[in-house]
């Protein structure tokens, strides 16, 4: 089993920025694929960022040059830094992993972005 715990999200304004942490109860080496995926309202579960075992880092379109994945293997954790918030980007962040041969969630946490 692994347990994933999430934390940093808010409300922010347009343009603004904020901080997902995923705190993950195995080491970070064990998954070969970790990252965010979010679930705006009426709207699917949808990958934000991932890093893979290969070593590659896969953004969605709509995030591109505004988010940035990363991890610190120390302490377990993934972040994923949000700059230049849009209100678009208002959702349910998911913290994912996948530990062969399941994948896991976070809880979620919620970002809204607001004016």
């Amino acid at each position: 089993q692994v347990q994933l715990v999430e934390s940093g999200g808010g409300l922010v304004q347009p343009g603004e920025s904020l901080r997902l942490s995923c705190v993950t109860s195995r080491p970070l080496f064990a998954f070969d694929r970790v990252g965010w995926y979010r679930q705006a309202p009426g709207k699917q579960r949808e990958l934000v960022a991932k890093f893979t075992l290969g070593g590659s880092t896969n953004y969605a379109d709509a995030v591109r040059g505004r988010f940035t994945l990363s991890r610190d293997s120390a302490k377990n954790t993934i972040y994923l830094e949000m700059n230049g918030l849009k209100s678009e980007d208002t959702a349910v962040y998911f913290c994912y992993v996948h530990w062969v041969p399941n994948d896991y969630w976070g809880q979620g946490t919620q970002v809204t972005v607001s004016s």
